[in-house]
């Protein structure tokens, strides 16, 4: 699995995986075109198509901060799901040396508890601590989604950084 770091809309890739983010994330979860645009220049942001084998697979957008990387974004085009592509995508992505944290939709239903086990089976840890989103548009509310690190749990003083990070560099780009 390749990861291709787009870094404008120009890129053929770039709408398809615009389309695909909207369909695959809720409206709470997605920021407006233009704040994605802006994101894109940003230099710790990576807005990458996931291939294989020449073949789109997928979108990973993640931020590669001095500790550790944020999955910020992650989604297998609906015709590629269910043959591992999504598997193999983080599975390369665990060979970072930094740790890896992500967040998930709390797990309280059929889909919410596969998408949960999901990770889990790719390495993933929960973390117990509380962890309420913020907002990427004015008329959305902040939402409560769950921590998932690896290679491990993390510690108070990782999670406090990642809020931190979260709430000072990623969300700098949502509407204001």
């Amino acid at each position: 699995m390749n990861f291709i770091r787009l870094h404008s809309a120009e890129d053929p890739r770039f709408h398809t995986l615009f389309a695909l983010y909207e369909q695959s994330f809720p409206l709470h979860e997605q920021r407006l075109p233009r704040d994605q645009l802006d994101a894109l220049r940003h230099p710790e942001y990576h807005c990458c198509a996931a291939e294989e084998n020449g073949a789109l697979c997928g979108l990973l957008w993640y931020w590669e901060a001095a500790s550790f990387l944020y999955v910020e974004h992650f989604a297998i085009l609906p015709e590629r799901r269910g043959q591992g592509d999504g598997s193999r995508a983080l599975h390369a992505l665990r060979q970072s040396p930094k740790p890896i944290i992500l967040e998930i939709d709390p797990p309280e239903d059929e889909t919410s508890i596969r998408r949960r086990d999901f990770y889990l089976r790719a390495g993933f840890c929960q973390n117990a601590a509380e962890h309420i989103h913020p907002a990427y548009r004015k008329a959305c509310a902040p939402h409560r989604l769950v921590l998932l690190s690896a290679p491990a749990p993390l510690e108070a003083g990782e999670i406090g950084a990642f809020q931190s990070y979260l709430r000072e560099t990623v969300m700098t780009f949502a509407e204001r």
